[in-house]
This record gives structure tokens, C-alpha cells and sequence, in this order.
């Protein structure tokens, strides 16, 4: 559980503080009022909101934006529309965190070597990365590790600092976002308005519309007891670097991270390896994420059929090539681009906020309409989560011009294609005329029984989009009865059903001729790989 769900927020400790502060003249409203926001967006945002609430959206036990579209989708035709809007700001993001994370991880060896060369190291992490197909049996005792490490190193500094704790108030808080702080821009002095800085905020949550989406993977219990743990472990170490930052009297920060500076000299080096091997599982299990979408994606018609792997017998495991090659070049250019963490936190923040806008949007149908919670309720609930999530989104769009256009335009060209292939199959389906099956029973008996034609197959199977047994294309029959007209023994057509259920596999078949014309029915559900070829012999040999 740890290291499938709480990777990729857990590697956040990593920049969010350092994120926050930047270039600003550090007084003690930034830190406390910085970390005060980074606990209540982690209380309101990932607990009460992803944690308590979102965790109920479950289809069959499955979580991730296409099952919650599958159990609402009747309820509204367009929701459609952010469903490929919050899929494809999740895919952009399985593009940045990979390369935020490990540069993040690497970059505390510059502590150790001053001029170290990360981008290369990083090039070649996310490229072995990338190349491995299942690095899960470390993910648990990585993380415990990793966890625990923060919280050890979190709690010595407090000690130092009791006082730190006040920060839970959430005064400071609201103080934070609320008053101005001086920052340098190119040597001028300025000021900038806290409620800007929840941009980077809002990077301590990034993580958490993939804790809903591996819900199927560990189930809600799993992931509710874990998080005791995990936001523990978290709070305490925001508040360790927060107390490092204090008691030390920090006036600007340069060139330190204060996770790496409240990690004993001794460690640093264990430390490092450890945050490189965390950094690197919080993106494996992005990378798989991004597999599943892109296979539900298929299933749901909202993306080209493709080379689709099944590396395991693990129940949903995919590997899809296309999609890891682009997810690696994503990754290497965004770190040649950026070259190091700080810069690459202006890229990262903006997609997430529209990912989980548009959870929220079809969270709202789905208490509404398939828990029947009240509808004041509901509209109470997701219209306090719609202020935060858009005062977040508000705040990341200054990043626009920094780097968050970056992420924008890769979900963007995902949006493109999801929609052109969405729309396409919708007018492509307005165009095809059926006929009635019936009419050509009598043919295509006296075809598959005239020996002076030519046999073209033993069995000739068609695929058909009708769900019925009365109707077919006249395309089909077109193809049957053209010029040379294709002889068989058995005509089978076949349907294939994509259900509701993420993990359904079901048949059913109908002979509409004996041993001459048969009508199959294949339900597949959203999660599972299509193997036409595969499903049909093992149906003939039952």
C-alpha cells in the first residue's frame, strides 16, 4: 500500500517547503503560515475530501476518473467532457512528477559535491526507469523506510522547536494567505501576496488523485489505515523542516533544501539513496497508472487501439510500449528543459488542480445520484471543495508563464486526441445503415451450401457493433455477397461489449442457424486488455 498509493505524495517533502519560500525573505508568518496551509490542505484536501469521501466513488471496488465516469455517465451526456479533461491532466502529470521527484532526490548530493552534474544522473535514472517493466517487490519496505526516516528527522527538530506546533492553528493559516511577503525577482524587491503562494501549497496534494485511482489495487480499508501513518509521518517532517528553518534563523534560502539540511551529516549520504529509490517507485507507479487510463481509454473508445502488454497474471497489470516511449521522452525533455527542481515546480501544480476540478465535478453526480445523499448536502460538500480546488487553480496560473504551459500544452495534445477519437466513432456510428439479419439467413445458407463456389474460410467471423441479433451492418453482408462472395461453413458474428464493471468477462451465444450463422457476445469490462483472438478459441473449445 505504501508504496503503490503514497509514493508520489510522499515524495513531497522533497520541494513543497523549499517551493514555498523560494526566493522570499523568510520571517516567521512565511513558515509558519507555509506550513499551517501544507497540514490543512492535507486535512481538507487529501483526508476529507480523497480519504473519507472520494474513496466511496468506488465502481466494483475499482477507483480513477474513468471507473467514477462509468458509474455516472448516464446521469449527463456530457459528462464526457471532464472525464477526457481530468485523464489527460493526469497523464501530463505522469510526465513532470517522475522528473520533479528524482532531480529533487539527486539534487541533495550537491550538498556532498557542490557541482555535481544532475541532469545527466537523472537522464539516466528515469531511463533505466522507464525500462523496467516491475520494480514492485521493494515498493513496501522502501517507503516504510522512507516514512519513518522523515519522521525520525521531522520529530528531533521539534524537539529543538516545540513551538512549531502552533503552526496547526489554522490563524496562521488564513494570515498566510492573507498578507504580503517580501520576494527578490531579479534583484528588485517586491512584495507578493499570500494567497499567490498557494500554488506551491498546493504541491503537498498532488498526490492524492492517485491514492483514488490504485483503490481497486488495495482496497479503501488498506488505504484509510495507511494514511494514519502516512499523514503522520508527513506533518511531522513539514514541521522539522519548518522548525530547521526557525531555530537556524534563515533569512533567504540559496542553494539548501531543508529536508536534506535537517538530516544529520552522518546520513546524508543514506538519506539521498534512500529519497532516489522513493522518488523512483512514486514514479513506477504513476508510469503504471498511466498504462491503466490509457487501457480503459481504449476500451472506452477514447483512444486508438494499440499494442496493449500483460508484463504479469497481477489482475489489471498492463504494459503499453507506446505509451512508456512517450512518457520517457516527456520526462527527459522536461528535465532538459528545466534542468533542476526549483524551476521544474512552475511546470508542476497546474494540470493536477484541473484533474481533481473535474473529479469533483462527477463526484457531485455520483452522491447525488448513486448514494442518494441529500442534494443541499452534496451541493454544501462539493461547492466547499470546488472554492479550494479553483482558489488553487487561481493561484498555479501564475506559473503559466514560468513553465505551467508546459503541462498545459502536453494535456493538451492528450485532450485532442481523446476528443477527435471520441467524436470520430460518434459520427462514424451516425453513418452506418443495418438491416435486419433475418433477410439473409436464406442466402447465406444456400451460399455456404453451393460447392460451385470456391470455399474462402471454414470460419468467417465479422465484427459487429450491433448488440442485437436482429440487425447488421450492410457493410458485412456487402462484403459476404460481393463479386466473390465468401464462402463458409460457419458465419459468425461478433460483438464486443465493453460493461460497467471494471473486471467482468462474460459470453454469450446464440445460434441463429444451426452450425451455419451464430451470433456471439462478448462482455468485456472497462479495466481488461481486449484479446479478441484469445477469448473466441478458448469459446470454440468450450
Amino acid at each position: 500500500t505504501l508504496g503503490i498509493v503514497f509514493g508520489d505524495i510522499g515524495t513531497s517533502p522533497l520541494y513543497v517547503i523549499r517551493a514555498i519560500l523560494g526566493n522570499k525573505e523568510i520571517n516567521t508568518l512565511l513558515v509558519y503560515g507555509g506550513v499551517s496551509s501544507v497540514f490543512w490542505t492535507l486535512t481538507f484536501q487529501t483526508t476529507i475530501k480523497y480519504v473519507f469521501i472520494t474513496l466511496k466513488a468506488d465502481n466494483h471496488g475499482e477507483g480513477g476518473i474513468f471507473a467514477l465516469y462509468q458509474s455516472v455517465k448516464k446521469y449527463g451526456k456530457y459528462l464526457v467532457i471532464p472525464t477526457i479533461i481530468g485523464a489527460c491532466t493526469l497523464l501530463a502529470d505522469g510526465i513532470i512528477t517522475p522528473a520533479i521527484s528524482v532531480t529533487s532526490a539527486i539534487e541533495g548530493f550537491s550538498k556532498i559535491t557542490p557541482n555535481i552534474p544532475t541532469v545527466p544522473i537523472v537522464i539516466a535514472i528515469i531511463s533505466v526507469l522507464f525500462g523496467t517493466q516491475k520494480i514492485g517487490i521493494i515498493f513496501g519496505p522502501v517507503m516504510f523506510i522512507w516514512f519513518g526516516m522523515m519522521f525520525i528527522f521531522g520529530a528531533i527538530q521539534i524537539a529543538y522547536h516545540p513551538d512549531i506546533i502552533k503552526a496547526l492553528n489554522p490563524f496562521y493559516a488564513f494570515k498566510f494567505i492573507t498578507s504580503s511577503f517580501p520576494i527578490s525577482i531579479a534583484g528588485i524587491q517586491t512584495h507578493i501576496h499570500g494567497f499567490w503562494l498557494l500554488g506551491a501549497v498546493f504541491l503537498c496534494t498532488t498526490g492524492a488523485e492517485a491514492l483514488y485511482s490504485d483503490l481497486g489495487h488495495v482496497g479503501e480499508k488498506n488505504i484509510k489505515i495507511s494514511w494514519i501513518f502516512v499523514k503522520i509521518c508527513l506533518v511531522v517532517n513539514y514541521l522539522g523542516q519548518a522548525s530547521w528553518l526557525t531555530h537556524k534563523g534563515i533569512k533567504n534560502l540559496t542553494t539548501e533544501n531543508p529536508f536534506f539540511e535537517i538530516v544529520p551529516h552522518w546520513f546524508l549520504i543514506p538519506s539521498i539513496i534512500i529519497a532516489t529509490l522513493a522518488a523512483i517507485i512514486a514514479s513506477q507507479a504513476l508510469i503504471s497508472g498511466s498504462f491503466t487510463l490509457i487501457n480503459e481509454a481504449v476500451n472506452l473508445g477514447l483512444w486508438p487501439k494499440i499494442a496493449i502488454r500483460q508484463p504479469s497474471e497481477i489482475k489489471g497489470q498492463t504494459y503499453i510500449p507506446s505509451i512508456n516511449l512517450i512518457l520517457w521522452v516527456g520526462c527527459i525533455l522536461v528535465v532538459l528543459y528545466f534542468k533542476d527542481s526549483a524551476h521544474m515546480e512552475a511546470a508542476y501544480g497546474l494540470a493536477i488542480t484541473l484533474t481533481m476540478l473535474m473529479t469533483t465535478v462527477l463526484l457531485m453526480f455520483f452522491l447525488r445520484y448513486k448514494l442518494k445523499w441529500n442534494k443541499l448536502f452534496v451541493n454544501l460538500i462539493i461547492g466547499i471543495f470546488f472554492i479550494i480546488e479553483f482558489s488553487f487553480f487561481i493561484a498555479n496560473l501564475t506559473k503559466f508563464s514560468e513553465g505551467g504551459v508546459i503541462s498545459i500544452i502536453i494535456s493538451g495534445v492528450f485532450i485532442l486526441v481523446m476528443y477527435f477519437i471520441y467524436n470520430g466513432k460518434k459520427e462514424t456510428n451516425g453513418f452506418t445503415q443495418y438491416s435486419n439479419l433475418d433477410n439473409y439467413v436464406d442466402l447465406l445458407n444456400a451460399l455456404s451450401n453451393d460447392k460451385n463456389i470456391p470455399k474462402y474460410a471454414s470460419h468467417l467471423i465479422y465484427l459487429t457493433k450491433t448488440q442485437t441479433s436482429e440487425k447488421i451492418e450492410e457493410r458485412i453482408m456487402n462484403s459476404i455477397f460481393s463479386t466473390t462472395p465468401k464462402r463458409a461453413d460457419v458465419y459468425w458474428f461478433l460483438h464486443i461489449n465493453y460493461v460497467n464493471s471494471p473486471f467482468v468477462l462474460q459470453y454469450k451465444v446464440k445460434e441463429i442457424l444451426d452450425n451455419k450463422i451464430i451470433k456471439l457476445d462478448i462482455n468485456i469490462g472497462f479495466r481488461i486488455t481486449p484479446k479478441c483472438e484469445y477469448y473466441f478459441k478458448q469459446i470454440i473449445k468450450e
